[in-house]
């Protein structure tokens, strides 16, 4: 039976966790929260309690085939990586990595690939290009076969521009769901569960790429899918404002989103999946509107 460690198990990893426990795969999940650690060993799972700094349990990824990270880095570490640093494992385990396209920094519009030099403009995007620098050495001193995935925008149920408008969610609170317009700015964006066949796949590979772009098939304004999901709803959509003029209004997170801006192709992950399910933000939504 195939074994994979999580590290987290939040809104992007959990589709493909449950995906592989219903396959039979032996899975194992790092939580902080003891009370989340016993809803996931009732889920299937077999939870460990973990928080940085602490070193993880050597047991939990020592004999692993596969471990799946989705930590976010802190303070320009990633704290698997660092909490890692001293395992040496049995096997030479696939870790996916799950990072982020702000890694690449800002192209003016352009299109980039895994093959485009990453220069990130933002704290984010530079945290997350060390955290992949750390997890490399990792694997160059363990022997693990490292992918780096590199997301767009994450969205799906529950977090998207249907859900922002329909609620007071974290998205809405970002200022995620106002309408704003800068001129020439587009994002990609990927959906949950394109990414977990994303994933899969690369679990499933003999040889994956060592990097792979997850997004969509349509970089667009950020103003479109809202202005698309309150046509979804029956609402008006918000009014349209220009970023000059409220940029100081917005969350550090919500700015950071405006602060590059570029075209990312996904050759690499549609040669393992096919088409996506989400090929736009129009399906990717309207989904999420059928499912309320």
């Amino acid at each position: 039976m195939p074994s994979v460690l999580f590290i987290g198990l939040g809104y992007s990893a959990r589709p493909l966790a449950q995906r592989l426990r219903d396959q039979g795969w032996d899975i194992t999940a790092t939580t902080r929260d003891r009370t989340k650690a016993m809803a996931l060993a009732g889920e299937g799972f077999r939870p460990v309690v973990w928080e940085s700094p602490a070193p993880l349990p050597a047991s939990a990824a020592e004999e692993a085939d596969a471990v799946i990270v989705s930590t976010a880095p802190n303070e320009g570490q990633c704290p698997a990586a660092t909490a890692l640093d001293g395992v040496s494992f049995w096997t030479r385990p696939r870790v996916l990595y799950l990072s982020s396209s702000g890694v690449y920094g800002d192209f003016g519009g352009e299109w980039v690939d895994e093959d485009t030099p990453c220069n990130p403009g933002t704290e984010r995007g530079k945290e997350r290009l060390a955290a992949e620098n750390q997890w490399q050495a990792l694997a160059d001193r363990t022997g693990a076969e490292l992918v780096l995935c590199r997301l767009a925008g994450i969205y799906g149920p529950g977090r998207s521009a249907v859900d922002s408008l329909s609620g007071n969610t974290r998205g809405a609170r970002a200022g995620l769901s106002r309408r704003l317009v800068k001129e020439g700015q587009v994002f990609n964006r990927i959906h949950r569960d394109d990414i977990a066949r994303g994933l899969y796949a690369l679990l499933q590979a003999d040889e994956p790429p060592s990097i792979v772009n997850f997004s969509d098939d349509l970089p667009s304004p950020s103003a479109e899918p809202i202005a698309y999901a309150a046509e979804l709803l029956g609402i008006d959509p918000p009014p349209v404002e220009r970023y000059e003029d409220i940029e100081e209004e917005l969350s550090p997170m919500a700015r950071s989103f405006y602060a590059e801006n570029k075209r990312l192709r996904n050759d690499r992950l549609k040669a393992l999946v096919g088409d996506l399910l989400y090929p736009t933000y129009r399906e990717g939504l309207k989904a999420v509107a059928a499912a309320r």
